[in-house]
């Protein structure tokens, strides 16, 4: 075995040490090592559980100091960090809220709401297209290029169906002292999450709106999302009421600032 392989193995050792436990020490180790990779580990999960309070400071207090504690710690050790920063540390966290407070789903959808207003915050600084560049870009627009129009968001825009009032979670969480409100939606709503001026910041729609939205993120056009909204076998009036709501949508994300451009 030459040198650099001795070394790889050396360095595979010492990760399986610090990311689990109860992985066998190393050949050449005693309890000195041992006592001293426990000391190591603890700083390693610390330093992870720290990145992970301060991604999700809002679900930390929500769920409270020594659940959150323990799902976090439950993350570390299941989803060791594997990029250089701590900034990925939180990545999948939604997932594991939802296998740890299956009783109470609202928490997954929470974290998903951070983890994605980080991204948002993080993503390359795009100017967003408004409503005068839109209307001169589409003004001679007949009905084969509104058919085939596609819209690219602003990067790290995003959105998903979700069962609660997040608007109502994330207001109530910014109050010194928070009541719990009733947030359980009776039907599927949905979160949109994008970057405006500088800072993230996220709206509640229709459970509609976010199929719409990753559709056209997909490169959907516009016309095969007016047929997915009408649903299949659907009738002229249907195809106009949902060629109607589409457009509504469309209006919505211009005004919003979440479309960077179109194209036909």
């Amino acid at each position: 075995m030459n040198a650099s392989q001795t070394l790889a193995d050396r360095q595979a050792a010492f990760m399986a040490q610090v990311l689990n436990d109860e992985a066998p020490l190393p050949a050449g180790w005693g309890d000195r090592h041992a006592q001293g990779m426990n000391v190591y580990r603890g700083n390693y999960r610390s330093s992870v559980i720290e990145a992970l309070k301060s991604t999700y400071e809002k679900t930390e207090q929500w769920v409270g100091e020594a659940a959150f504690q323990r799902a976090a710690a439950h993350h570390v050790i299941t989803n060791p960090p594997s990029t250089w920063t701590l900034d990925d540390a939180g990545s999948g966290f939604d997932a594991t809220c939802a296998e740890l407070f299956r009783n109470d789903p609202e928490v997954a959808e929470l974290a998903w709401l951070e983890w994605a207003m980080l991204q948002a915050f993080t993503a390359e600084n795009v100017r967003p297209l408004d409503a005068e560049g839109f209307a001169k870009q589409s003004a001679g627009f007949g009905e084969e290029e509104w058919a085939k129009l596609r819209v690219t968001f602003l990067p790290c825009a995003t959105a998903r169906q979700v069962n609660h009032d997040l608007r109502s979670i994330w207001n109530a969480l910014g109050e010194d002292e928070f009541e719990r409100p009733q947030a359980r939606h009776d039907t599927p709503h949905s979160v949109l999450v994008w970057c405006e001026s500088e800072r993230s910041t996220f709206m509640m729609g229709t459970a509609e709106e976010a199929r719409a939205f990753k559709s056209a993120q997909a490169g959907t056009s516009y016309g095969e999302i007016c047929m997915l909204l009408a649903g299949e076998d659907s009738s002229e009036e249907q195809m106009h009421d949902a060629a109607m709501r589409a457009g509504a949508l469309l209006g919505r994300w211009l005004n919003e600032g979440l479309i960077a451009l179109i194209e036909a």
